[in-house]
């Protein structure tokens, strides 16, 4: 056994290169067999001189000029070159020698590709895939899924990576691919059917059970995906993307507790990440648990602290609680990034409305309505904060811009009574509220709610009643 082959080869390829710079020189030399030429091609084109690697790849030809591999190499370094029609050439004449070299297929390809002929490129590697078996037949497909993937074919690409998995079930690479494309193309179902054979065979193959759970998810069957990733973490406990799919699986459930304990075991397995800690937020936010819900979405900012939106769920937390100047200090670090978003200004709005702040909070409401035209809930949120703040005439007009701008929102004529009423037209409110019960009855309780006042007028109180009758609220 050799103590330290490293040296000994290095010290092979200096005496290489020796002999092959006696050789250009014109001095004595050792006769160089045509696998010298090759190592000195590639100690060359390692350190990415080109130049000295042709020159080194002409210089062999000139002694072996029947050698498919020295021809091989001299494309290679054509096509880095960018000389592609050359290196065709070139190729051309090594398949004269040595047809059955996966090597000439590949560059060809990358010739074809580079020459924009993917048609070519596609046609010789179906033709190649004829010739070849085993480990070559899976490097030509995985060849041919660039080429699709190149050109935008991603159907293509999916076949290719089925085939491969369908010759070696085991196949990381294409088992990491296909979970890409399977989404990408949403062919869920075959990557199901296609899992469950290689589970079958493979039991204990965790990747493919990784796989099958993401198509189960693909779907929205967020059970059977759960089952699926829990068997992969069975398999390999430290699959930290299993638990995060099964945390995500878990949210569209609403199981909120077991999305916290699979989201903390990703924690538990890689380095921290902001959407990590905003996905265990947004859970306990959901279980009503504010506090926590501020402590993940404070981590998540610490992270990422240019995200408005993180800042924004810290202050719907604190609305949430009525905290309403913890909310607004959070709000407007979130402003401070981000002015005009819509989301932003309601709360905010909502805020100083509740503080009785009516006149900043209408401006906030405006600015929601200018950013969105057709928002119900800015529209929503002005009209009640005017009539809130006793400006009836407001209000009105506005019930019937909200009107014209939502397409007319049966809401808004429940809104419209109110204000009229308000105003002291009750003739024109009784319209509007007909109008509004003829086209959803159940919104009446918006009126309820905003002026319960109503129910002292008896027309209002049988019109109601009437609509009751005919079960239609």
């Amino acid at each position: 056994m050799r103590e330290n082959p490293f040296s000994e080869d290095r010290e092979e390829l200096d005496e290489l290169l020796k002999q092959y710079e006696n050789l250009k020189n014109g001095r004595s030399h050792s006769f160089l067999e045509e696998d010298a030429f090759e190592r000195i091609i590639d100690h060359f084109d390692d350190k990415d001189d080109l130049p000295g690697a042709l020159e080194a790849a002409e210089t062999g030809l000139e002694y072996f000029p029947y050698s498919s591999q020295l021809l091989i190499k001299k494309a290679d370094i054509l096509l880095a070159t960018r000389k592609y029609r050359e290196a065709l050439d070139v190729l051309e004449q090594a398949e004269l020698f040595d047809h059955n070299d996966i090597n000439l297929y590949i560059l060809k390809t990358d010739a074809y590709l580079a020459l924009d002929q993917q048609e070519k490129a596609v046609q010789l590697l179906e033709e190649a895939l004829t010739m070849f078996t085993g480990e070559e037949r899976l490097d030509l497909l995985f060849e041919l899924s660039d080429v699709y993937d190149d050109y935008e074919e991603f159907d293509k690409v999916f076949d290719c990576l089925k085939m491969i998995l369908e010759e070696d079930p085991a196949n990381e690479e294409a088992l990491y691919k296909i979970c890409f494309w399977t989404d990408f193309t949403g062919r869920n179902e075959e990557s199901i059917k296609l899992h469950l054979k290689i589970i079958d065979e493979q039991p204990y193959n965790e990747l493919a059970w990784f796989n099958l759970a993401a198509s189960y998810q693909g779907l929205k069957l967020y059970e059977k995906a759960i089952d699926a990733y829990q068997y992969a973490v069975v398999i390999d406990e430290k699959f930290d993307y299993a638990y995060r799919n099964m945390g995500d699986a878990y949210i569209r459930l609403r199981k909120y507790k077991e999305a916290i304990e699979s989201l903390e075991k990703v924690l538990e397995l890689t380095r921290p990440e902001e959407v990590i800690y905003e996905a265990i937020g947004h859970c306990y936010h959901r279980l009503g648990n504010f506090a926590q819900a501020r402590l993940h979405y404070r981590k998540a900012s610490h992270m990422n602290p240019d995200d408005s939106k993180l800042y924004y769920k810290i202050a719907a937390t604190y609305i949430a609680e009525q905290q309403w100047e913890h909310a607004i200090k959070y709000l407007e670090n979130a402003m401070r990034i981000q002015k005009n978003v819509p989301e932003f200004n309601l709360a905010m709005g909502q805020c100083k409305m509740a503080q009785e702040k009516y006149k900043e909070a209408i401006q906030y409401f405006g600015i929601v309505i200018r950013n969105k035209t057709r928002n119900v809930a800015g529209w929503e949120a002005l009209i009640r904060c005017l009539f809130k703040a006793g400006y009836y005439e407001e209000a009105s007009e506005q019930c019937v811009a909200a009107l014209k701008a939502t397409d007319e929102k049966p809401l808004f004529y429940f809104y419209y009574t109110a204000t009229l009423f308000a105003e002291g037209r009750p003739k024109e409110a009784m319209l509007q509220l007909e109008h509004g019960m003829s086209l959803a009855p159940k919104l009446v309780k918006k009126l309820l709610d905003i002026s319960p006042v109503v129910l002292q007028n008896n027309q209002v109180v049988d019109l109601i009643a009437r609509y009751k009758k005919g079960h239609k609220i």
